[in-house]
């Protein structure tokens, strides 16, 4: 993200200068559109989770009610949209009154600035999307019960918890295409954040579509908590730079966060769902569960996986070489400082014993 510099001048009306100053205002006011329109049928669509289903299931004491489930279908991309521009406005309200502030007490850098705003951005998403799916974890007791990950497949229906935090999650990667338009990145920069944004999107919709939402929850979380330490530490080390143990504990985490998510993946999409019940492709029911599918789940996930160490791996080597290009220039500085410090202790004996010699002795009397 570019540093944004505010302009006095008026820009001229829907020039480039005038959506990026004014995006917020103009993306509230077109969700304030949808929002008027609730009174119609068609546009009520766009704000609402759609899909609903009333079941009636036993609760603990084996007594009937009624829940209500969902699944999903055509018109989540409605829904999607309309909470990408929500997800627009919430980004400009943290950058403005959290970031900017910080950023002008600071001072920092241009490269820092931008990292800064990238890692204030991520914290905030990744704590609120880890704190929101670990209650969902929770109520739907996926962690005490592993088994529930591919037990009773395809997982069609979904509470309302679980689909809106897909639907947030969504609109969220999708909102960051646009930002990076309206926050002026770099365009050195852009080709590595749209890699990163694609892989969102493209693992998040394929557990939602594929209705491997528990295990995609599961995988969600666990990947949050360990990029939410990061950032976090980045964001520790630019207040100090002398405080880099963050970065240590996350180094670790990352490790078994790879490895944890390459168990659970293969254990509940080669093992579990392999042997289930049901087999082959039904999209009436919402099954996907054929040897093809299968293959191809863990071969992105794998890939993935990959390939987020290999970028882990290089981000070590070169904080490594950083770390001993440090060490060697300060071990010649204070080399340097050492030798000049015996010059001038040399030089000094030497004007002192000149000082003292008889013919020194001999001017003085006379």
């Amino acid at each position: 993200m570019g540093i944004r510099k505010k302009n006095n001048k008026n820009p001229p009306m829907l020039s480039h200068e005038f959506v990026i100053q004014n995006h917020a205002d103009i993306v509230s006011c077109v969700a304030m559109v949808f929002l008027l329109g609730l009174m119609f049928e068609y546009v009520i669509v766009f704000s609402s989770i759609n899909y609903n289903i009333l079941e009636n299931v036993f609760d603990e004491k084996l007594i009937i009610i009624t829940v209500n489930y969902f699944h999903y279908g055509l018109k989540d991309v409605a829904t999607v949209f309309f909470y990408m521009l929500v997800a627009i406005i919430m980004h400009a309200i943290i950058q403005e009154y959290v970031l900017d502030k910080i950023n002008r007490k600071m001072h920092f850098s241009k490269t820092k600035h931008s990292k800064f705003n990238e890692s204030g951005q991520l914290s905030a998403f990744y704590l609120f999307s880890c704190l929101w799916g670990a209650n969902i974890l929770v109520s739907e007791n996926l962690l005490s019960n592993p088994v529930s990950l591919w037990d009773g497949y395809p997982h069609t229906l979904m509470p309302f918890q679980m689909k809106f935090y897909y639907i947030c999650q969504l609109g969220y990667w999708l909102h960051a295409i646009p930002e990076l338009y309206f926050q002026k990145t770099k365009k050195e920069d852009i080709p590595r954040q749209l890699v990163y944004i694609s892989l969102y999107l493209v693992h998040i919709t394929g557990a939602y579509v594929l209705n491997l939402n528990r295990l995609g929850l599961v995988l969600l979380v666990l990947h949050y908590f360990v990029e939410l330490l990061f950032h976090l530490s980045r964001l520790i080390y630019f207040s100090n730079e002398d405080r880099q143990t963050g970065f240590t504990v996350w180094a670790v985490l990352f490790v078994l966060g790879r490895l944890l998510t390459l168990s659970l993946s293969v254990l509940t999409v080669g093992f579990g769902l392999a042997g289930a019940e049901k087999q082959g492709l039904n999209l009436a029911e919402g099954s996907f569960n054929v040897l093809v599918v299968r293959v191809t789940v863990l071969a992105a996930i794998c890939t993935t996986q990959a390939f987020m160490m290999w970028k882990f791996i290089n981000f070590q080597l070169r904080r490594w070489r950083e770390h001993a290009q440090t060490q060697t220039l300060k071990k010649k500085s204070s080399s340097s400082k050492s030798k000049s410090k015996k010059a001038n202790g040399v030089n000094g004996s030497v004007g002192a014993s000149g000082a003292d010699s008889p013919r020194a002795r001999k001017e003085k009397s006379s």
